[in-house]
């Protein structure tokens, strides 16, 4: 049975779907402001020992913190400071730094009365809030970690759970979650704590946004399902991007802003009335009763008849043909094809969101004002997924993932070969770099999504997702490894994509076919496009297609 022929009375575009086009796409801000609200609530701001009152002359005070050169650049020691009361004595002798006394001489230590931090740009951010420098420096990019790190479970886990409970359900308990938890980590006591708040939160993040996705590709046909899935899923993530920015630049304090960010998420709980599951996953699950009266209310809403008996080839065989117990993530490794397409699709993603959330996390060296910069990463990402919606209408879907991979990693390399006194050439090659990653991103969503079958598709999209957050795990500190070489970050990045790129080349193409709907017929595509298959399977391939003759 193929469900969109059948279904195809509703017609493409009716009320139904532009409410359901238009809710799930603008449910996406909520993920886009959250995702990278870490680069400002735990921006690491100027700082330098804090000194308190002393009975010294101004000269010592001024010169009671060394100076360092960092990157080129004179600017006060942020961990240590000349001992308080060394300099008191000197002071009280009527001595000169500098002048009288080297200051190189004088004995230091360490910011035992904490740090003075630059309220310039911001109020406040979580480092200034738990001290996370120095000793404890390494805290900030790992709390950026346990955020990926909860996606990362969050794609496993709840994939599974949608497949088997349904995409409506996981699509509103985890925006709820996420809202709430954002909310609580204001009250965090304790990085620590904040740490556990931020892992639940990153994994609700990554649940909705992977059930929104699913849902609304199952809901959605033809031509728009695909602009919803490469285009509507992405404008509306990148709008919640940019209005981060915005909502950073108004509220310097770290508190207000994840207040603000945590609204959007409750704003849309009621889209629990407006949309209904997923046809397509009841009918995998032989639920047909409960399908059939879905698709009637949606008839009935678009103002259309539907025929007597809707799904009859399902009815007809459901005796004869019961629906297969549950399937989980082992079915993805099951078969020679489907494991050899999922070990390809995982490498892909890995290698498009380590690349993706590094030249995101990296855009404050863009420029000297970080809100520029975040705006400015945000903003590149709309012609990207403008250009993938066209892509996935003409272009096929290897091919297009090919071309993405290479320009990403050819514009990384090249920026190595920028005099220094060109820069803006080297930020112009960054921003081609973070344009085609994002685009790559996005494809890898609707690719993912065509290549698995219904029963296993949000297990499958989940899974590649999974793999694909453990690179993002890695890429906060991939970015430190320019202590070593300025461009070290960027040549990993373009090597992973020259690898990932080759490998893509081996992957099916489902460009212009209709999504499957059970293994047997993921396993019937890939028997005929995939090299990776034994002549014994092409046999059995070829002897399945006499019979049917």
């Amino acid at each position: 049975m193929d469900y969109e022929e059948t279904t195809a009375f509703l017609g493409p575009w009716g009320r139904f779907q532009q409410i359901v086009f238009f809710l799930l796409s603008t449910s996406f801000i909520q993920n886009g402001i959250n995702t990278f609200s870490i680069v400002f609530v735990g921006d690491n701001p100027t700082h330098h020992c804090l000194i308190p009152e002393l009975n010294v002359t101004d000269d010592w005070l001024n010169a009671s913190v060394p100076i360092e050169v960092v990157n080129g650049r004179r600017e006060l020691s942020r961990c240590s400071r000349y001992r308080l009361d060394v300099i008191t004595n000197l002071s009280a002798q009527g001595l000169v730094p500098g002048r009288d006394v080297n200051l190189s001489d004088v004995e230091q230590e360490g910011c035992v009365d904490g740090w003075s931090y630059s309220r310039d740009t911001y109020d406040s951010t979580i480092v200034t809030q738990f001290d996370l420098v120095c000793g404890d420096e390494w805290k900030q990019p790992f709390t950026s970690t346990v955020f990926f790190l909860g996606i990362l479970f969050g794609s496993f886990l709840t994939g599974q759970i949608s497949d088997r409970f349904g995409r409506k359900p996981v699509l509103i308990a985890t925006m709820a979650a996420q809202a709430i938890f954002i909310f609580v980590e204001i009250f965090s006591p304790t990085w620590t704590v904040f740490c556990i708040f931020f892992f639940m939160n990153g994994f609700s993040h990554a649940s909705n946004y992977i059930a929104g996705f699913v849902l609304g590709t199952e809901l959605l046909t033809g031509n728009v399902r695909l602009v919803f899935s490469s285009l509507a899923v992405n404008l509306g993530f990148s709008i919640g991007y940019m209005v981060l920015p915005l909502c950073a630049y108004f509220l310097r304090d770290w508190k207000n802003l994840l207040f603000v960010v945590s609204l959007p998420g409750l704003a849309f709980i009621p889209i629990w009335w407006l949309i209904p599951e997923s046809p397509r996953w009841l009918l995998s699950l032989g639920r047909v009763a409960e399908a059939e009266a879905i698709v009637r209310k949606i008839a009935k809403f678009n103002k259309v008849e539907a025929p007597l008996v809707i799904f009859e080839d399902s009815k007809g065989n459901q005796e004869k043909n019961p629906p297969m117990k549950h399937y989980n993530v082992l079915h993805l490794l099951k078969t020679r094809n489907i494991r050899n397409t999922s070990i390809i699709v995982c490498v892909v993603w890995f290698s498009v969101r380590i690349g993706y959330h590094g030249l995101s996390l990296n855009t404050s060296s863009l420029h000297a004002d970080p809100y520029i910069s975040c705006f400015i990463s945000a903003v590149v990402e709309i012609p990207a997924y403008v250009s993938i919606w066209l892509a996935v209408k003409f272009i096929p879907r290897r091919l297009t993932v090919i071309c993405i991979l290479l320009t990403e990693a050819l514009s990384l390399f090249f920026i190595q070969l920028v005099p220094q006194n060109l820069s803006y050439i080297a930020v112009a090659l960054e921003m081609l770099g973070k344009f085609a990653i994002s685009a790559g991103a996005a494809l890898m969503y609707v690719y993912t999504a065509e290549l698995y079958p219904t029963v296993i598709r949000n297990t499958g999209t989940g899974t590649c997702s999974t793999v694909a957050r453990i690179g993002s795990c890695f890429a906060p500190f991939l970015l430190s490894l320019s202590v070593y070489y300025k461009y070290l970050p960027h040549v990993t990045f373009g090597t992973m994509g020259i690898v990932s790129a080759f490998a893509a080349f081996f992957l099916p193409e489902t460009f212009g076919q209709s999504l499957p709907q059970t293994i047997q017929e993921m396993r019937k595509r890939e028997s005929i496009k995939c090299p990776f298959n034994t002549g014994r399977e092409h046999s059995e391939h070829l002897k399945m297609s006499e019979t049917k003759l």
